[in-house]
């Protein structure tokens, strides 16, 4: 017997705004019953675990110890460039002059998560 991963929990200030970005970032749906003001709120992905957020009242202090890790569908770089756009915050940047490498980003509410080279640039490296 086996135990499934049903979602990731995020504890977070505002449990819908942050899964909204992440609604955005993903481009999944919220759940349909979630509304401004839930204190818990969930991403629902086509299959793997949902995210799931959970409002709490202390605040973010120190760094993740698990983080999620995107392979985008577009280049690395046009993938930082939009989420920028979309609130994150750069943490660290560990892209490599080979192309290699990548890049640590933060939502809004600080939850720190890194963008790696979409397949394609993987293959093109031959890596």
């Amino acid at each position: 017997m086996v135990s499934v991963v049903q979602n990731v929990a995020i504890d977070c200030a505002d449990a819908y705004g942050l899964a909204r970005f992440w609604s955005e970032v993903t481009g999944r749906p919220l759940h349909p019953e979630d509304r401004p003001g839930d204190r818990e709120t969930q991403v629902m992905p086509d299959d793997g675990p949902a995210l799931y957020f959970n409002q709490v009242p202390e605040p973010k202090t120190v760094k993740n110890r698990l983080h999620l890790c995107l392979r985008p569908e577009t280049s690395r770089d046009e993938e930082v460039a939009r989420l920028l756009g979309l609130g994150a915050a750069l943490v660290a940047d560990h892209r490599a002059a080979d192309g290699s490498g990548w890049v640590v980003l933060a939502d809004p509410e600080g939850n720190e998560f890194c963008v790696l080279r979409s397949a394609a640039e993987r293959a093109a490296a031959g890596s």
